[in-house]
């Protein structure tokens, strides 16, 4: 039998606010917080709440500088299908997707990790596709001012399958781009590329 060790981190006064919110929502809608079932129940989503946005407490500046190295490589560094799980800030329902990102050294490399360490951390806020895209590329742009930048998300936003629309197949694309990618060769490039599958 498997070792099994649960890490939860929160703050604990955060934690008491948001139980004490959660009860109260859960009469607001009609529910009994005291049955068996839901007697945890606001502490726990107390903790996912925590979990879900702990994006505003991490610094994705400082996730790149962490791991910068001088390099003279000057051609495109992908890291492709990034998984992400944001929240749509008008209606707090999740979106989920990947995100291909992309970047042209200018005398300096970052680890890989933290290119999708950034995207968890801007992700883990409430958000919008557009603004996540914009923040990511920004980001990189401005810690380790490359020759260009590209990003790309897909996404299905829970908010039109579950809710108001209601359409399931639908998938959201937004894109956003600087310096070298901005010339329709070099974008066409790292477009082939995070749409090919070279294994």
């Amino acid at each position: 039998m498997l070792d099994y060790e649960r890490i939860d981190t929160w703050q604990p006064e955060k934690l008491e606010k948001l139980q004490h919110h959660y009860h109260e929502i859960l009469k607001l809608i009609g529910e009994d917080p005291e049955r068996e079932g839901l007697i945890e129940t606001p502490r726990r989503v107390g903790k996912s709440m925590q979990f879900l946005t702990q994006g505003y407490d991490q610094h994705p500046e400082e996730i790149l500088k962490s791991a910068m190295f001088k390099e003279d490589y000057k051609e495109m560094v992908i890291v492709k299908n990034i998984e992400l799980y944001s929240m749509c800030e008008h209606h707090m329902i999740p979106f989920i997707g990947k995100a291909h990102v992309a970047y042209i050294p200018n005398g300096y490399i970052t680890g890989l990790s933290k290119i999708a360490r950034i995207v968890e951390a801007f992700a883990r806020r409430l958000q919008v596709q557009e603004r996540l895209t914009t923040q990511i590329k920004d980001c990189i742009q401005d810690t380790l001012n490359p020759l260009g930048v590209a990003v790309v998300i897909e996404a299905k936003h829970l908010c039109m399958a579950m809710r108001g629309v209601q359409k399931q197949n639908s998938v959201t694309t937004t894109s956003d781009f600087t310096g070298a990618f901005r010339k329709k060769e070099t974008r066409e490039e790292f477009i082939h590329l995070i749409s090919s599958n070279l294994s």
